[in-house]
């Protein structure tokens, strides 16, 4: 049984205030464990609620996920009914025959469980569409959808398939990727499913100004004549990207502004080397750990971004239309961050460091485009050439075209 205490016919005011006399899509979403699954999924949702009441109608959502991803927490914030089913995580490895470890054993054993538990949830809720954005929680889900005959959209974020949505390409109706280059890695027998709609955007990541940054953050005593560059690691930070560009602030700083976004754990031992830094210096570095509400506006101000190469800040960025220095997350599931920084290198849109990174790698990347601003022009539109701000919206076309079938 779905093991939550909030039913699946829950209406929530934040997703269904609409009258009842009204007609209403049913939508079971699927997908979670990180941002890079929960947040296109999300976006989604709020974007197919407001097409819907545009035309007079409600939307009634389901998210099926599990209680330790991301997405519990993003479904409770939002006011979504949620549920969870038993899932198994696959531990990858480059040798075959150490993924037959006792974990992996133990949870693909738990997998024809949680088909079972999502079969339930999804007769219960009679769902006209379902939509899995990934995570290993979207393959039980997505193969009740097949099994109960409902029409299954897979979204993919990254250049590559994940193994999820491998697994449920051949039950989609509809394969909705990120990218064109997507197109001919997909097996030959599912490719005439797959339709390019981009990556979801938040919206409010589009309508940055700069100089709310300035005033948010205190950042007066830049000097607005050189470039800003914007230094993350995501939430939690990266000791890679913190190590490095640390390694080089004298360097950075005499080049540029910077906003170095660190994270928790490592903002005490980058404050003890910014503290060494010359006055005239300290005063165009900004370190923080978390950056929040403001980050569109950060966006917004800044020249040139160096970070991870998840599929969430490639989508941003080249929404955007930021120049980009990417150091990819090497332990990344199928190394997707590296394939991600490569496709937008190839094409002139960003830079990618790969392996180990020194200092010295980090001096070549980013010095010429310090140094040079119709450089960084000609990055940036080859990375706005990439971008699909209008992304959400032509998911939610997917969506609606599959759920009237």
């Amino acid at each position: 049984m779905v093991n939550d205490h909030r039913t699946a016919a829950t209406r929530v005011p934040s997703v269904n205030s609409a009258p009842q006399q009204t007609s209403a899509l049913r939508l079971i979403v699927t997908g979670g464990g990180t941002g890079g699954h929960t947040y296109p999924a999300l976006t989604a949702i709020r974007t197919l609620q407001a097409r819907l009441a545009a035309s007079g109608r409600t939307l009634d959502v389901l998210w099926i996920g599990t209680a330790e991803g991301l997405e519990a927490r993003v479904t409770s914030a939002e006011g979504i009914p949620f549920t969870t089913v038993a899932t198994g995580k696959i531990r990858r490895h480059a040798n075959p025959l150490k993924m037959v470890s006792p974990a992996n054993v133990r949870d693909m054993a738990r997998v024809p469980l949680g088909v079972a538990q999502a079969r339930s949830a999804v007769s219960a809720f009679r769902p006209d569409v379902v939509l899995a954005t990934g995570g290993y929680v979207a393959v039980p889900a997505g193969l009740a959808a097949k099994v109960c005959r409902v029409p299954l959209v897979l979204h993919e974020q990254t250049v590559r398939l994940g193994l999820a949505n491998r697994k449920l390409a051949g039950s989609a109706t509809r394969i909705a990727v990120s990218s064109e280059s997507t197109l001919p890695l997909l097996p030959e027998s599912v490719r005439s499913a797959a339709v390019v709609t981009g990556n979801p955007v938040r919206p409010e990541v589009l309508t940055g100004h700069p100089d709310k940054a300035v005033t948010a953050l205190g950042l007066h005593a830049f000097d607005r004549r050189l470039p800003t560059v914007y230094v993350t690691g995501g939430a939690q930070g990266s000791q890679q990207i913190n190590d490095v560009v640390g390694s080089e602030l004298p360097w950075l700083l005499e080049r540029a502004n910077v906003v170095h976004q660190c994270g928790p754990a490592h903002q005490e031992a980058l404050s003890a080397r910014a503290a060494g830094l010359p006055v005239s210096l300290a005063a165009r570095y900004h370190l923080t750990a978390f950056v929040g509400p403001e980050l569109p506006d950060v966006l917004a101000l800044v020249d040139l971004v160096i970070s991870r190469s998840g599929a969430g800040t490639l989508a941003e960025l080249t929404a955007l239309g930021k120049p980009a220095v990417f150091i990819p997350l090497a332990t990344a599931a199928g190394n997707e961050q590296a394939h991600n920084a490569r496709h937008l290198e190839e094409s002139g849109a960003a830079v990618a460091l790969l392996g180990e990174v020194t200092g010295g790698h980090l001096r070549e990347a980013v010095g010429p485009l310090l140094d040079d601003q119709e450089r960084r022009a000609t990055m940036a539109a080859a990375a706005r050439a990439h971008g699909r701000p209008d992304a959400a919206e032509r998911l939610v076309d997917v969506i609606l075209s599959a759920a009237s079938r």
